[in-house]
Formats: structure tokens, sequence, C-alpha cells
């Protein structure tokens, strides 16, 4: 693949991942709208990978504690903070591995990725991210999170398996709904992003080597760094940004964005 095509696809990857727009609706748009060869889900699963690392990078000391937690969940202790978050990070995580399992063998993941659906859901998960963010309480940060807390955001975190919904937007709606105030809600959502992503990441690998596909391999390599860079400047700026700025500028994207491609997919 030329290295400008993977350098596109990486930057979009990288500034939307974290964003509430759908990094996924715009890396199924991009062929669709441009004409450009499709990247593949190989791609599309590589660039998430990329941003894997910048949140574990950002979000370095909450992983530290959870990874470190995860040992003590293992010996059957939920009794340190870290071991909480870890235990609240697994059951986040099991609605939408349950969930992909049903897409994929269904084939309806293949089937939801058009524009007239990213048109929808761009727009009516826009306006529910708007709702929620100016209707939602702002009294709880992400330490209070409990595991009742943990399976609705899940379950929220699953919807956006279908494209154009956003996985951080998803669930930073459910956890606006929850009380959480803008920051505890984006950070929450970033670190739901990592185990999920992982999952991903390790059907990618075993994929790779069954087909001893180097060559792509290599792509996914060289897009996931770019992926990474880009992501990490994107959610440095987003988590500052959101002391003193809303989530409504991004609504007014994605309701923008999301009536053009509606406009496009029935004319």
């Amino acid at each position: 693949m030329p290295l400008l095509h993977l350098l596109i696809v990486a930057v979009i990857q990288g500034i939307t991942e974290f964003l509430p727009v759908s990094s996924s609706g715009h890396l199924i748009l991009l062929p669709q709208l441009t004409g450009m060869a499709d990247q593949g889900q190989t791609i599309d699963v590589a660039v998430h990978i990329g941003t894997l690392f910048a949140v574990v990078l950002y979000f370095w000391r909450d992983v530290k504690s959870a990874c470190i937690g995860t040992l003590r969940l293992a010996r059957g202790k939920a009794d340190t903070p870290g071991a909480w978050l870890a235990l609240c990070l697994m059951i986040a995580t099991i609605p939408v591995i349950i969930f992909g399992l049903v897409l994929k063998l269904t084939g309806l993941d293949d089937a939801m990725r058009s524009i007239t659906v990213i048109g929808w859901t761009m727009l009516l998960f826009g306006v529910l991210l708007y709702w929620a963010d100016q209707r939602g309480a702002e009294d709880r940060t992400a330490q209070d999170w409990t595991l009742k807390h943990a399976v609705t955001m899940g379950l929220w975190q699953a919807i956006a398996l279908i494209p154009g919904t956003s996985r951080s937007g998803i669930t930073i709606t459910g956890a606006r709904m929850l009380g959480y105030g803008r920051e505890g809600a984006a950070k929450l959502a970033m670190l739901m992003s990592i185990p999920t992503i992982l999952a991903s990441g390790a059907v990618l690998s075993v994929e790779v080597i069954a087909d001893a596909n180097w060559a792509l391999a290599r792509d996914a390599g060289i897009a996931a760094v770019f992926a990474f860079l880009s992501a990490l400047v994107a959610l440095t700026l987003m988590m500052r940004l959101l002391r003193s700025v809303s989530f409504t500028p991004y609504v007014i994207y994605r309701i923008a964005l999301g009536v053009i491609l509606l406009c496009v997919a029935y004319t």
C-alpha cells in the first residue's frame, strides 16, 4: 500500500479515535467517498493498536495500577484501587466481545459498513451525546466507578460496533447519563478502549500469522506508528480542552456530517 495512503488512514484514525466522532466510521467513509482503495480491516485494526499505545502512555499511572491489580485479582482479591479498576474494565469488556462475536458470525459487521448506516448513527448518537452532556450531573469522578456502572457502560460500548456510533462517544454518553463529569467520563471511556482494542489486536495477529502476509504486516506496522503519534497529540488536546469546553463542538460536527451523508445516501 502506498505510504501516503497509510499516512492518511493513520492520521484519520489517530485524530478521531478519542474524539466522539467515530474513527471506524471515518475509516469506512474514506474509500467510499474518495475512490481510494479500501485499506481493509487489517490496517483498520493496526491503526487502532497504534492508538492503544497512545492511551496507555497518556494514562500510564492508571494502566500500571490496573496491571498490578490484575495480579491481585488472580489471587481472588479486589482490595486495592488498581484491582478494582482492573475488575471493572474486565466486566465492561464482556458485552462488546459477545456482541462482536454475534456480528462476526452472522455477517452483519460487513453489512453495516454503509454510508446510510453511518449517516444515521452519526446524527442520532450525536443528538444523544448532546442531551446527555447538557442534562447529565457532574457529581461523580472516575474514582467512583462501580461494577454496576461498568456493566452499563459496557453495554453502551457494545453498541459502538455499529459503524458511525463512536466507541468513545457512546461510552462518554453513558457515563454522562450516570452523572460522571466530562473529564471523568472521557477518562473511563479511554481506559475501556484498552482491553477492547487488545482483543481486536489478538484476532488480527492470529490472522496475519496464519496467512503469512508479511507485506501486509509491514504496512500495518507503519500505519500503527503514524496512528500512535497523531492519537497522542489528539488525546492530549482533547483532555485539556474538556476542562473548559463541552462536547457541543463534536456534536455539531456529527450532526453536520450525518446530514451530508444521508443526503448522499438517499440521492
